[in-house]
């Protein structure tokens, strides 16, 4: 085993930029968080420290495996981005296209119920309790308008 270094990984179809630490290389994963990234980590046996460039393939497969299923691994359920899923019941942690995925079917789901989160969505108003009276205004500004420059007019025949 060699340590040559790869400036870039491919972790759980993802590209990792093999430059920066492991743990915030494990961020540019859509769905890792940096205390997730640590736990992973720590339950692979790996120094956070060192650069993600240095991993060995090795190294690279224990990650994948943790990360494709990270309570089997005794990572805490409370770590996981899907708990209590609406149609299987139980606690899982999506990543990358799959969060994407669920995501926007979900937006749908509410949409179709029509909760207050579904109208709130489909009709482009924020959705988590924001004020909505001075923020978010999309469209033609309020208040007071500037009067327009007048030019004079150029001289003819110059």
């Amino acid at each position: 085993m060699s340590k040559e270094f790869r400036h870039i990984l491919r972790i759980t179809d993802a590209d990792v930029d093999g430059t920066l630490k492991v743990s915030f290389a494990l961020r540019k994963i859509k769905g890792i968080s940096l205390n997730l990234a640590n736990a992973i980590l720590k339950k692979a046996g790996i120094d956070p420290h060192t650069r993600a460039g240095f991993l060995t393939e090795a190294d690279v497969e224990k990650i994948e495996e943790i990360i494709e299923d990270p309570v089997k691994h005794g990572i805490p359920n409370w770590f996981l981005n899907r708990r209590k899923d609406l149609e299987t019941g139980k606690d899982q942690h999506l990543i990358s296209a799959d969060l994407v995925l669920k995501t926007k079917t979900d937006i749908e789901q509410m949409k179709v119920m029509k909760s207050w989160r579904g109208y709130r969505h489909a009709y482009g108003l924020k959705v988590r309790g924001q004020r909505t009276k001075t923020t978010g205004r999309s469209g033609k500004a309020l208040g007071v308008k500037k009067k327009a420059l007048v030019r004079p007019a150029a001289p003819e025949g110059g």
